[in-house]
C-alpha cells in the first residue's frame, strides 16, 4: 500500500508589493466584530485609499450587503494583480509567522493544505477534519466570493498535536538566517506579525518530513491537521472544489491552484496560543423556568443535577449572583456537549427564549444582570485533550471554544492565486 503523504504543501504565495504598507494591508478576520460596526468603520478609516485585504474581503458585519460588495471584492483582486500590488513572495515554499499578542508570541507555518484530504461530512475520518459543527447555512455568501475570485486570501488556522515540537520549532530556531518578508505592528491593537521565506529545498522538505513522521505515529486513521479557526472558511473551499473538480480532467486535478487551499498551522503546544471557552446567554424566560426544565430533563436522561460532586461542572450567572451547578452522570463527552444538549432541547420547547454566545467571562456577567437573562460560565478549555476529545466526538458542538480574543485572531496578510 502506497502511503499518504502529509496534505500540507508548499505554494506559490503573495504579498503586497514593497511600496504597500503592511500596516494599513493586514485587516482582521472577516468574522470578528459582527456586531461592532464600528471596529469596521475605524478600519475603514486607517486603511483610506492604500492597498488592504479589506478590499478583498467581506466582513461579516457586512452580509446583508454581499450584493453590492462581493463584485467590488473580484475587482479590486483583478486590480491589484494587473497592477502589481499582489506579487509572488515564495515560489514554492512556506512562510514562517511570528505573531506577539499580550499571550506572548506563537509561531505558525503559511501553505497550502490539500483539499482532497479533507472533509467535513459526519463519520468521515480524513487527515483533515473539522473540529467544530459545520453550518451549512454559513457557507453561501462566503462561496459567492470564492467563485470567480483570482484570488484567496485566508484567516484558517489548523492545529497540530506536536508536543516534541519537531515540525515548527527547528525553523524558528533559525528564522533569523531566513529572508524576512514583513515586520510590522497590527492595526487596532492586533499586536505584531514578522514572517520570513522558508524556500530552500531543504527546508521546505525537512517541514514535510517531519510531518509524515507526526503522521506515521497516529496509528491507524489519523487525524494529523486539526481545524482551530475557520472551519467554515476551510469547509467554502472545499465546496468550491467540489464544483469545478467534476469540469477537470484527472491530470488537470491534480495540480489545479483550487484544490489547495491557504493555511496557515500552528502547534496547540504553544504556550501562547490560548483556548477560551465561550459562555452561553439564555434570554427570553426565567432562571427558574429554565431551571426546573433542566432538572426534568436530567433525570429523564439518567443524570442529576447538584451544586457539587462529580461531573461536569458549570457557573449559573444571574443578576449579580454566581451559583455552582454540577450534572452528575452527564451525557456528553466534555461539558459544552452536555450543556448545549439541554439548550438545544429547551429553546426548541421554548420558541421564546434565545441564545447568545459570549465570548470572555467579564462580558457574559455584565448581560447576564439584564432581567430574565440566564449566563452559563463554561470551564476552561484543557487544550492538551483537545485532539482527544475531537476524536471521541467526531466534532465538537458549535461554539465550544475560541483561540485567544478578537484582537488576537488571524489577520489577512498571505493570498494564493485559486
Amino acid at each position: 500500500m502506497i502511503k499518504k503523504k502529509a496534505p500540507f504543501r508548499p505554494a506559490e504565495i503573495l504579498l503586497p508589493e514593497q511600496g504597500a504598507a503592511p500596516e494599513k494591508w493586514a485587516c482582521v478576520a472577516c468574522d470578528q466584530y459582527t456586531s461592532q460596526p464600528e471596529y469596521w468603520e475605524k478600519t475603514e478609516e486607517i486603511v483610506g485609499d492604500a492597498p488592504s485585504t479589506l478590499r478583498l474581503m467581506l466582513p461579516e458585519c457586512y452580509l446583508d450587503q454581499s450584493a453590492e460588495r462581493i463584485p467590488r471584492i473580484h475587482a479590486a483582486m483583478k486590480d491589484y494583480l494587473d497592477r502589481g500590488i499582489l506579487v509572488p513572495a515564495v515560489k514554492n515554499g512556506f512562510v514562517l509567522c511570528r505573531r506577539t499578542t499580550a499571550s506572548g508570541t506563537r509561531i505558525g507555518l503559511v501553505g497550502t493544505v490539500d483539499l482532497e484530504e479533507y472533509d467535513y461530512a459526519e463519520g468521515s475520518l480524513p487527515l483533515v477534519r473539522p473540529t467544530e459543527q459545520t453550518i451549512a447555512a454559513r457557507l453561501p455568501a462566503r462561496l459567492k466570493i470564492r467563485q470567480g475570485a483570482p484570488v484567496e486570501l485566508s484567516h484558517i488556522l489548523i492545529l497540530i498535536d506536536d508536543p516534541e515540537r519537531t515540525v515548527l520549532e527547528p525553523l524558528n530556531a533559525r528564522a533569523e538566517e531566513l529572508r524576512k518578508l514583513y515586520d510590522f505592528d497590527l492595526m487596532q491593537g492586533g499586536g505584531h506579525l514578522a514572517g520570513y521565506a522558508v524556500e530552500s529545498a531543504g527546508d521546505v522538505s525537512a517541514v514535510e518530513k517531519a510531518l509524515d513522521a507526526l503522521k506515521e505515529k497516529m496509528g491507524e486513521h489519523p487525524m494529523l491537521l486539526a481545524v482551530g479557526d475557520g472551519n467554515h472558511s476551510l469547509a467554502t473551499a472545499k465546496a468550491y472544489w467540489n464544483e469545478i473538480r467534476e469540469t477537470l480532467s484527472e491530470k488537470e486535478r491534480k495540480h489545479h491552484p483550487a484544490r489547495f487551499a491557504l493555511c496557515e498551522i500552528e502547534n496547540i503546544h504553544d504556550e501562547a496560543l490560548l483556548f477560551e471557552p465561550i459562555h452561553r446567554l439564555i434570554t427570553g424566560t426565567t432562571p427558574e423556568e429554565l431551571y426546573d426544565c433542566w432538572e426534568t430533563y436530567t433525570e429523564e436522561r439518567g443524570m442529576a443535577l447538584a451544586e457539587e460532586g462529580d461531573g461536569h461542572v458549570f457557573q449559573m450567572a444571574i443578576r449579580k449572583d454566581e451559583y455552582p451547578v454540577v450534572v452528575r452522570h452527564p451525557e456528553g463527552a466534555i461539558p459544552c456537549e452536555t450543556l448545549q444538549l439541554f439548550l438545544d432541547d429547551f429553546l426548541k420547547r421554548h420558541p421564546k427564549a434565545a441564545i447568545d454566545y459570549i465570548h470572555g467571562a467579564p462580558a457574559l456577567r455584565k448581560l447576564a444582570q439584564q432581567k430574565d437573562a440566564i449566563g452559563f460560565i463554561l470551564p476552561a478549555i484543557d487544550k492538551h485533550t483537545f485532539f482527544e476529545d475531537v476524536k471521541t466526538l467526531g466534532v465538537l458542538p458549535r461554539k465550544t471554544f475560541s483561540m485567544g480574543e478578537a484582537e488576537e485572531k488571524r489577520y489577512y496578510m498571505e493570498c494564493k492565486r485559486i
